[in-house]
């Protein structure tokens, strides 16, 4: 990330499909101020007095977050999932629940975090941070398949590890876009219990996406194998740096005495961050108020233009990259149906000279898909954004992007 930032810094007129940030357009400054208006008024029809909600702003707050129990409605309405409000403990950003999680689970030096290759790297940032083995396990051509986890899960073992949960976006994931079939859901979750590892789900972008969405597999676990891990980042404010976990499995400690995994979250997060900011849960909560837990209400709008741009994205890959010169240069590119990125193939090493390059002669930013596999690959694609751009943007965006690659 420090490298993309310098690199954008730098060449301040290139064209950028990097950022996996939402669209700025979306967002009013007054908005801000009627949503935290929205909460207080909340708190007061509760019955909260003024001190009460005095120091629901200005106070440090429960470490696990004040707003679970909206959260927790929130989901039931938008994703069919019904979880107590005590299994949801409301993150620093999804980033922070990703740290929580896996500091929670690995605690062994044999304990292994399984990953869908290519993998967002947060989430291999925050194992490498805490020295968690990660293992990757790759997507085919047609995505992610059940029986390479399972190989990969019986090879840890055979080497005496112990792999503990697997981590992946089954939707528009980052940084590929592919989108998990319902049935490869259900295959998951049946090998899951079978043998006997959680599940971590992150899922940033189905509200953002058009159409209708698969079910969560969190809204599919009848067993408690996922842990799910949300944000309001991509779908309501990203500033804010509100995101949260689901994590409703029994533990039971050395005393025998048993709590939810939410609970030992909880104690960790009161170590790491103390508790999420007051202010920004309560402009977050003004916001779910606003539209009755619906957020998909409140991104109508931006999920039709995520959607436009995906279209247009494709729309000028294939006027740029007309067939015949595509099939001899060697580029394709995979089709997602949502979500904010894509990846493509070229004919040569994407790293970090050709961006350089990329920048400074023809003016547009990518980025390499190397950076997403953890056990190496993906040398010769790159990862496009569509989301943080106009549509006339993206259309000089690709031109230039196919200028380069016409280049080497």
């Amino acid at each position: 990330m420090n490298f993309l930032n310098e690199i954008t810094h730098r060449y301040p007129d290139a064209i950028s499909f990097a950022p996996g940030r939402p669209y700025d357009g979306f967002f009013e400054t007054e908005q801000i101020f009627t949503y935290l208006r929205r909460y207080l008024d909340h708190l007061e029809a509760g019955g909260a007095s003024p001190a009460e909600i005095r120091s629901a702003l200005f106070q440090y707050g429960p470490t696990s977050g004040q707003i679970r129990e909206l959260i927790a409605d929130s989901l039931r309405k938008d994703e069919n999932i019904d979880v107590p409000a005590e299994s949801v403990v409301v993150t620093v950003g999804c980033q922070e629940a990703m740290f929580l999680a896996v500091r929670a689970l690995m605690s062994d030096p044999d304990d292994v975090l399984l990953v869908s290759s290519p993998c967002y790297v947060g989430i291999t940032g925050a194992a490498r941070l805490l020295d968690v083995e990660v293992r990757a396990v790759e997507e085919g051509e047609k995505g992610f398949r059940c029986a390479d986890l399972e190989a990969a899960l019986l090879a840890e073992r055979a080497r005496g590890r112990r792999p503990r949960a697997f981590y992946v976006i089954p939707d528009h994931s980052n940084p590929s876009g592919t989108t998990m079939p319902l049935s490869t859901r259900q295959e998951l979750l049946d090998l899951a219990e079978r043998h006997d590892i959680l599940i971590l789900e992150d899922s940033p972008y189905r509200m953002v996406s058009p159409g209708g969405q698969l079910p969560t597999l969190k809204s599919l676990d009848h067993a408690r194998r996922v842990v799910h891990l949300g944000s309001y980042s991509k779908t309501l404010f990203p500033g804010a740096r509100v995101g949260f976990v689901v994590a409703d499995q029994t533990v039971v400690d050395g005393a025998g005495g048993s709590g939810l995994l939410a609970d030992e979250l909880t104690k960790i997060k009161s170590m790491v961050t103390v508790n999420t900011s007051p202010v920004s849960q309560a402009v977050t909560a003004g916001m779910l108020l606003s539209v009755d837990g619906r957020t998909s209400e409140l991104n109508t709008r931006t999920a039709a233009y995520y959607g436009d741009a995906m279209r247009v994205t494709l729309r000028e890959l294939e006027r740029n990259f007309p067939e015949d010169e595509r099939a001899a240069l060697g580029v394709r590119w995979n089709e997602p149906s949502g979500g904010f990125f894509l990846a493509v193939d070229v004919p040569f090493e994407a790293d970090n000279t050709a961006l350089v390059r990329s920048a400074e002669e023809f003016g547009v930013i990518w980025t390499p898909m190397s950076y997403f596999y953890p056990g190496g690959g993906g040398s010769t694609s790159l990862r496009l954004s569509v989301s943080y751009l106009s549509h006339r943007e993206i259309e000089e965006g690709i031109e230039r992007l196919a200028r380069f690659v016409t280049s080497r």
